[in-house]
């Protein structure tokens, strides 16, 4: 058990919640936890369908907690790098349906475990965005194999490389989320549109996603961004970039 992730099952539909505050943050514990019971839900015939969200109302997750890459340096970032590829590739390859119920903030791997997700429903004060390289980093659990699935390369550049913040309707106009919603009302979208999951077959839906799956031309996509993710530990601009985040500062790239 976790008390970072809280999980309850609700006849066919488990209720999964991040709660890490003040942010909703993921560590090991929490990814490994995801990881177990997405595994375990898989092996549950009972469970046609999930529906992921975060505890309180201003973060669904602002990703990793930088501090554990200020402190551990590369051997942090390899073990981290390969905690959120299999938690989220596993939540990705969950057999029945997953929903993202994004309640706020969804920040780095805050939003590239919504992009794990089958669907992701807003609430129209959420901000999302993958941040990394503004501290000198890339997002490693997924982002930049998915989101230019989602919304196209011109615009997940958009967001990685120029460091766009998208808010909720912006989302929704390029194919980043399915739904908006009113604050406070996502939780609950996303539990109707999992009760409305549960009228398919789950063998039906099960055999559908796994060709709809099938049909992305890159294969272990989330092992790709390891290796890279990785080797920027050796710069001096990813130790300036985390040093300046947590000091509250600009930093003051070298490009080495």
């Amino acid at each position: 058990m976790s008390e970072k992730l809280l999980i309850e099952i609700d006849n066919h539909i488990a209720k999964l919640i991040i709660n890490n505050p003040p942010a909703n943050t993921w560590d090991q514990e929490s990814l490994s936890f995801l990881k177990k019971s997405i595994e375990e839900l898989n092996d549950n015939k009972e469970i046609f369908s999930l529906v992921i969200t975060g505890k309180g109302e201003k973060f669904f997750s602002a990703g990793a907690d930088l501090k554990v890459f200020d402190k551990g340096g590369k051997e942090a970032a390899n073990e981290m790098a390969t905690s959120f590829a299999t938690a989220f590739s596993t939540l990705s390859n969950f057999r029945g349906v997953s929903i993202a119920s994004i309640n706020g903030f969804a920040m780095g791997g805050g939003l590239e475990c919504a992009l794990a997700c089958d669907i992701r429903i807003a609430e129209k004060q959420a901000k999302l965005a993958l941040p990394e390289p503004k501290v000198g980093l890339l997002p490693c659990g997924g982002g930049t194999q998915q989101l230019p699935r989602l919304v196209g390369e011109g615009w997940a550049k958009r967001m990685i490389l120029a460091g766009e913040q998208v808010d909720a309707e912006l989302g929704l106009k390029i194919g980043l989320v399915e739904e908006v919603v009113e604050t406070g009302e996502s939780y609950t979208k996303g539990i109707e549109l999992a009760e409305q999951v549960c009228n398919q077959s789950p063998l039906s839906i099960s055999a559908c996603k796994a060709l709809i799956h099938s049909a992305r031309s890159q294969q272990n996509s989330y092992e790709s961004e390891k290796k890279p993710f990785v080797e920027l530990f050796d710069t001096q601009d990813q130790k300036e970039g985390v040093s300046a985040f947590l000091e509250k500062r600009p930093p003051k790239w070298r490009n080495a």
